[in-house]
């Protein structure tokens, strides 16, 4: 019975994200706090990466919430183009925001 409940509930939210992936979609109120929505937008390149973008490009990755992590905590380059990412944390006192704007952008659907 068990097997069955969840194979329904699994069911119901395989469908539930296919049709999200059509919905749109707002940014979280930590990108606002933080002024990601800056640079980045959902569905389209700003002066970084659409997210879409970035969820595509990292789906799969086992250790890429942990890289990126980094990366948005201390800044980086070169893997969307010649502009840099700014550290957005240096200080680490943003990590709990940052871990769940990444967790946020890798859950995203494709386009």
């Amino acid at each position: 019975m068990k097997t069955i409940l969840f194979g329904l509930i699994g069911g119901v939210l395989l469908a539930g994200n296919a049709m999200a992936a059509n919905a749109p979609v707002e940014m979280p109120p930590q990108a606002k706090k933080h002024q990601c929505d800056s640079c980045h937008a959902i569905d389209e390149r700003v002066v970084g990466p659409a997210w879409r973008d970035v969820a595509a490009k990292y789906r799969g990755d086992v250790s890429a919430a942990e890289r990126l992590q980094i990366k948005v905590s201390k800044g980086g380059k070169g893997t969307w183009g010649s502009m840099p990412m700014p550290a957005n944390d240096p200080q680490g006192t943003k990590q709990e925001d940052i871990r769940a704007l990444i967790q946020f952008i890798l859950a995203l659907p494709a386009s």
